[in-house]
């Protein structure tokens, strides 16, 4: 398992469409994929869980990357919210 806390920096926040950037590329992965946030784990694999979590520009969340290709989809995952999941 491996943990990595990351600023969203997009100026909306994980609304609609930065969440479903992000659930795409999460299910490239087999890993689980989650982050918690404001003390709730939220599954990055689901829109739905994401939009739950209510992030917005410039709260930090804890991604936690768990299984056999962790470490790929934690650089991948760091990579696309700190390029702003394509906003």
């Amino acid at each position: 398992m491996v943990k990595q806390k990351v600023k969203i920096k997009n100026p909306t926040g994980l609304h609609l469409r930065p969440a479903g950037v992000l659930c795409k590329e999460a299910m490239q992965f087999k890993s689980k994929i989650a982050f918690e946030f404001d003390g709730t784990v939220s599954n990055a694999k689901s829109v739905l869980s994401v939009l739950g979590a209510c992030v917005k520009s410039g709260n930090e969340i804890q991604l936690i990357c768990e299984g056999e290709d962790e470490e790929a989809a934690m650089e991948r995952m760091l990579e696309i919210i700190n390029d702003g999941l394509g906003e």
